[in-house]
């Protein structure tokens, strides 16, 4: 814990330490800070009763840092309401992109996201709908195109597969995962250099999907 601190200061972050839930609570009610992060093993009680309480009174990003990594384990945390959930070990290059998206996205509303996406040769203009590999615009389905769209609006974070069907189908879907996961495999074939290596589009086993972060 110590490393952790001593690189985010070094990176520029204020931080605030806590050992148990019940510190952090207060800390959090009291000193509302930017992002929080949150292992799971703490000494007073688990982590995910301490999000759950949290979520009760903040809306303030949390990325979950534990070494707990079954694919059930960072189910059973985003649907607590972390934004984020990192496994250990991670690195720290990793965890500061974390932290400046969930940052970012808590400091604008998905109405405000940037309407053009830009990385590892992939543009995506929301505003326009169109999409662009290396500079040479692609044409992809309407559907695809509405999968990339609510991923491009969640850029760095993970989008649940439940909540990536029910933005794109509506709550009246018959779309099951498997179909979700050909959607999927196409949209990669058309957007990415090196589809069985995606440098974008990114799978969370067991979990969703997450775009990378753009360049901008």
């Amino acid at each position: 814990m110590h490393f952790l601190r001593a690189s985010l200061e070094r990176a520029g972050w204020d931080v605030l330490e806590a050992r148990t839930a019940r510190l952090g609570l207060e800390l959090t009610a009291s000193r509302k800070p930017d992002a929080i992060l949150l292992d799971l093993g703490l000494p007073d009680g688990d982590g995910i009763d301490a999000l759950k309480e949290l979520r009760r009174w903040t809306s303030a990003p949390v990325i979950i840092i534990s070494a707990r990594g079954k694919e059930n384990d960072k189910i059973v945390g985003l649907d607590a309401g972390a934004d984020d959930y990192l496994t250990k070990p991670f690195g720290l290059p990793e965890l500061l992109a974390r932290l400046r998206v969930a940052v970012r996205h808590a400091e604008l509303g998905p109405e405000d996201a940037p309407p053009i996406y830009e990385h590892a040769g992939l543009k995506v203009d929301l505003v326009a709908h169109r999409v662009w590999l290396r500079k040479k615009e692609i044409h992809v389905s309407p559907i695809q195109y509405e999968v990339l769209a609510v991923l491009v609006r969640n850029a760095g974070r993970v989008v649940r597969h439940e909540q990536l069907m029910k933005d794109v189908w509506g709550e009246k879907r018959d779309v099951t995962p498997e179909a979700l996961r050909i959607f999927v495999h196409q949209l990669r074939h058309k957007i990415e250099p090196d589809p069985v290596r995606p440098r974008s589009l990114k799978t969370e086993p067991g979990v969703g999907y997450r775009l990378e972060c753009s360049e901008d």
